[in-house]
């Protein structure tokens, strides 16, 4: 999937910009793509000015960065890669989920693409990582669940978990603790008066009855961290249901 050799910076970058804009539709500004990598906002400007002259970026002064196609096809190689082995780490070293991003980091930029290959083939092909996140396949194209993050949805809403952001370890393991991860059932129960936490019904793990569920209050960053895929609407809902699931490559690429 890789059109011509890149260095780990320049493959860093793209991959923040598209994942930034994975979930949800506003593109990231230099400001926020330096807070994400760490850097300060000059060496921001000289790295957009770099991927802008390699055709893997489109910005003008004071805008928004957005991927070409050529720099989403190097994006999507990177999170494949990524993915892939976050993957193999859980299922064939025994990490766990909350310990794999920052050694995929690493290894993401050492191994060849016939390694990746080999390794894909070896689980199975999976389209989704730990965390729920999908994993392009090897022709970069990718399936996006319909999915409504957490705290978007209102009291009586049903669903199941299909990403929980790997951001903040921390939290991942929290959640591991209390029996949340992909694919639990969850019930929203509503919020705490005068901003509190966020309540919910979590079903056992790997069980769809929600009659041993357990209550748990979660926090806003819990909250803005796991997306829902969503049973339907429910007497009084508010919230707009999503189409989608189908194969697409996603839609922050300019022509």
């Amino acid at each position: 999937m890789k059109p011509t050799p890149t260095s780990s910076s320049i493959e860093d970058y793209v991959k923040v910009i598209y994942s930034f804009t994975e979930w949800q539709d506003k593109p990231i500004t230099s400001t926020q793509l330096a807070a994400r990598l760490g850097v300060a906002n000059s060496s921001v400007s000289e790295m957009v000015r770099k991927l802008k002259d390699q055709d893997l970026v489109e910005h003008e002064p004071y805008s928004p960065i957005r991927l070409t196609r050529s720099g989403l096809r190097l994006a999507l190689s990177m999170v494949r890669r990524h993915r892939l082995l976050e993957t193999y780490l859980v299922r064939e070293l025994g990490y766990t989920w909350d310990e794999v991003h920052e050694e995929a980091e690493l290894l993401e930029h050492a191994v060849s693409e016939t390694f990746i290959q080999r390794m894909a083939d070896k689980l199975g092909n999976p389209t989704r990582d730990p965390h729920g996140d999908p994993i392009p396949d090897a022709d970069g194209h990718i399936t996006m669940p319909p999915s409504h993050r957490l705290d978007e949805l209102d009291a009586g809403h049903r669903g199941r978990v299909s990403r929980i952001s790997d951001h903040n370890p921390e939290l991942l393991r929290y959640l591991d603790e209390h029996g949340i991860g992909v694919d639990t059932e969850l019930e929203i129960v509503g919020r705490r008066p005068f901003g509190g936490t966020l309540e919910v019904l979590a079903a056992p793990a790997g069980s769809k009855d929600m009659d041993r569920a357990v209550r748990l209050d979660l926090g806003d960053e819990a909250a803005v961290s796991l997306w829902v895929v969503t049973d339907g609407s429910h007497p009084g809902c508010t919230v707009q249901e999503l189409t989608g699931g189908s194969l697409m490559s996603p839609h922050t690429a300019s022509p």
